[in-house]
């Protein structure tokens, strides 16, 4: 079983250079992935990525695409040629963007001769209140495109897992239910009861004094004060 320090990936959502440096070398080697969304691409483009594989750790990339085919596939061969751990797309999107998508990316790793990146499709945003079912049904799009795996809260994780054996990542990690536009969170402890492969953990441990500490804190369970005690409605 994986440990816990294997399953995280911190967020990078800064527009500091400092910052992202700070926490990315204070992290590493312990922390083996780093998310990198808008927020920091939209300020530093593809640098950004450059500096995290600098330090020997691997990027997710969170752009969560949804657009017309041509687009998203157009797009997916760009981080094919960033050499991108995996990156998101919108399950909305639908089969036919998906399907076009998935088989650009694996002709262009061919090309190149680069390593295929995981393609992770996003359910619905922890941000917002939704049902299993919603859920369910936009993670079996996933699979019946071949994905590798889906976004989802860390409360549908081992249903999605035990239905369609999809790569669960999970943002909404806190340690405690601190008041945040985040609805479906959860604890460490939480995500490895439902069998979760990777949980993002973003604002717990970039906005801390000491992000090491930070990381540490979130990561022991005895920290996890509502572990195993909210679900949200609907989720089970």
């Amino acid at each position: 079983m994986s440990k816990p320090w294997d399953k995280l990936i911190v967020a990078l959502d800064l527009t500091s250079q400092r910052k992202i440096n700070e926490v990315v070398n204070s992290l590493s080697p312990k922390v083996g992935k780093f998310k990198v969304g808008l927020i920091a691409y939209t300020k530093f483009g593809p640098k950004i990525i450059n500096w995290v594989k600098e330090k020997k750790a691997e990027v997710f990339l969170d752009f969560k695409l949804f657009d017309i085919p041509h687009t998203m596939a157009e797009t997916a061969k760009a981080f094919v040629d960033l050499e991108v751990w995996a990156f998101t797309v919108h399950l909305r999107a639908g089969r036919q963007s998906l399907k076009v998508l998935k088989e650009a990316v694996l002709k262009e790793a061919a090309l190149k001769k680069k390593k295929v990146p995981l393609i992770i499709g996003i359910t619905e945003l922890t941000s917002q209140e939704t049902c299993l079912k919603n859920v369910l049904n936009l993670a079996k799009v996933a699979n019946k495109s071949n994905l590798d795996g889906v976004v989802c809260s860390v409360w549908e994780a081992k249903r999605i897992k035990d239905e369609f054996d999809l790569i669960t990542i999970t943002p909404g990690i806190r340690k405690d239910r601190g008041r945040d536009d985040q609805k479906r969170t959860a604890a460490v402890s939480d995500a490895l009861e439902n069998k979760v492969d990777y949980f993002v953990a973003g604002r717990p441990i970039i906005k801390a004094k000491d992000y090491l500490k930070a990381a540490e804190d979130l990561l022991n369970p005895k920290n996890a004060r509502f572990a195993g005690i909210f679900c949200p409605k609907g989720c089970r």
